[in-house]
């Protein structure tokens, strides 16, 4: 607005912002969702309190579910569903009544900028003729330059309210996805098990680290293996109901659920579940999940001298880092990502490279021959450079989809993301598909004072509120937030060096 250098070329950009669309959206209908959800608190509380009450008073050691569940342990798992529901209730109510209050203040401000715009044309009168234009007076000049300044305070009022009405669409797309992907023991969709046996799979978690933080199975992956176990034949299903029966904890069941999820036949179960019966939890979380994720991890503690976050959760098998090349010396970021993705996808994957082939090994040498092996052939696979350095982003869609996309049941697309307009309107999927336990794939990027390009390759594994916990395949993982990644603040997943993601690989449902 403000170099419109005539009054017709004026008319016209108040004609182009006036012709964009308001912020859509019915704030009264969000409003009552909203409040829906919030009146439901009350009943989710009384629930609570009904099996809080049963689950202090103690159960004899009995038998439940299919699948030999103690009662005792299903009452315990479902007062912390009860809880978690009444957390998904009351975060989906305040995204709700926010996303409300949002759009409706946006609405209020796109309408004064129309006010606003409508004045500056009134006051301008009608268009200029050909030759109204080849002489102005300098009353004309004066009413012109009032004109384009208010013509440009309507523009910016309208300017602010899309931009308000999408941040907090954003937001709210954000914390819904999440709220409905803690409602885990509704996404394993199958009579096949009994409800109590639903609930104990979608309540096991590792004994390392935060519990709601290291759930063995994900949204995504209790989604497919009730739809595995729907599918299976009736004598396989058998054969699994047993496996599932014998298992000697919660976390055992669960591993043999997520080996289902990843798409193994019930002979490779039956033969995985040879290997890890009877272990401890403790032994199981370290064979069979690369990552685990401390209570503290969300810590804010400030950043080092290179700009990468002092709180960072150290990810390693028995001493050996998760890490590229074994030491962190190789460049094979692409393959060592990707390795680690499909490890926390497929626990027969994950057993292969801690355990060896008997699955029973604790030496990490070995597993460090392993991984740097598996890198390896991955980096060969995406055609990786030469001295194992770097993978290009064709090889590295090509990986992804080979060794990741079976165990998830979507394939990859690369998205680059070079600005941060583009990485804004990337977050809503990123952010679904790691609320779902799908690994999305980023590279990042900087350049030195004398324009020399670096670039990494990490993962987006987990999300919470407005933060991102990113792996990096130098053997750790960390959290940053959604402005980190929008607006250059990468470093503190890495180093100063590589401030800018510029590309992700979103997985297609």
């Amino acid at each position: 607005m403000p170099k419109a250098k005539s009054k017709n070329e004026l008319l016209d950009l108040i004609d182009q912002a006036l012709a964009v669309a308001a912020p859509e959206g019915d704030p009264a209908t969000l409003e009552t969702l909203g409040r829906t959800y919030r009146d439901q608190l009350d009943e989710v509380g009384d629930l609570y309190k009904r099996v809080d009450k049963v689950a202090r008073k103690g159960l004899p050691e009995v038998w439940v579910g299919d699948t030999s569940v103690l009662a005792q342990d299903a009452v315990g798992a479902a007062s912390r569903s009860v809880s978690e529901m009444a957390d998904a209730f009351q975060g989906g109510a305040r995204a709700l009544l926010a996303l409300s209050d949002a759009v409706k203040d946006a609405q209020q401000q796109d309408a004064a900028g129309r006010r606003t715009l409508n004045d500056a044309r009134g006051g301008l009168g009608g268009r200029d003729g050909y030759l109204d234009g080849l002489i102005e007076t300098d009353e004309e000049k004066q009413a012109l330059a009032a004109a384009r300044s208010v013509a440009a305070a309507g523009a910016d009022l309208m300017h602010k309210a899309a931009v308000a009405a999408h941040d907090a669409a954003g937001v709210a797309a954000r914390d819904l996805n999440k709220w409905a992907a803690e409602a885990r023991t509704g996404k394993m969709d199958t009579d096949e098990l009994s409800a109590v046996d639903r609930l104990m799979l979608a309540d096991a978690s590792g004994v390392k680290g935060e519990a709601e933080y290291n759930e063995i199975l994900t949204a995504n992956e209790l989604e497919r293996s009730g739809r595995a176990m729907e599918n299976l034949s009736p004598a396989e299903r058998a054969r699994m109901e047993k496996l599932m029966a014998d298992a000697s904890s919660p976390q055992e069941k669960a591993y043999l659920m997520k080996a289902l999820a990843a798409g193994h036949g019930v002979g490779e179960v039956e033969t995985f579940a040879g290997k890890i019966h009877g272990k401890d939890p403790a032994w199981l979380q370290e064979h069979l999940s690369p990552i685990t994720t401390q209570g503290d991890s969300l810590d804010d503690q400030g950043t080092k001298y290179n700009g990468s976050n002092v709180n960072t959760d150290r990810q390693d098998f028995d001493s050996q880092g998760w890490t590229q090349g074994g030491d962190g010396q190789e460049g094979t970021c692409v393959a060592s990502s990707t390795v680690t993705a499909r490890a926390m996808v497929d626990p027969l994957y994950a057993l292969e490279l801690t355990g060896g082939p008997s699955g029973q090994e604790d030496d990490p040498d070995a597993f460090r021959q392993r991984l740097v092996d598996e890198q390896h052939r991955v980096h060969t696979e995406g055609d990786g450079g030469a001295n194992w350095n770097s993978m290009g982003l064709d090889g590295k869609t090509e990986v992804l989809n080979k060794e990741v996309s079976p165990d998830t049941g979507s394939a990859y697309e690369l998205q680059e993301v070079r600005t941060a307009d583009a990485r804004r309107d990337a977050l809503p999927e990123i952010e679904k598909a790691v609320a779902e336990g799908k690994p999305v794939p980023i590279g990042v990027e900087g350049h030195d004072d004398n324009g020399k390009r670096s670039g990494h390759a990490m993962m987006i594994i987990g999300q919470e509120g407005d933060m991102l916990q990113i792996y990096n395949p130098w053997g750790t993982t960390t959290w940053v937030s959604e402005d980190d990644f929008v607006n250059g603040g990468m470093a503190k997943a890495s180093n100063d060096g590589l401030p800018n993601a510029y590309a992700v690989h979103l997985p297609q449902d």
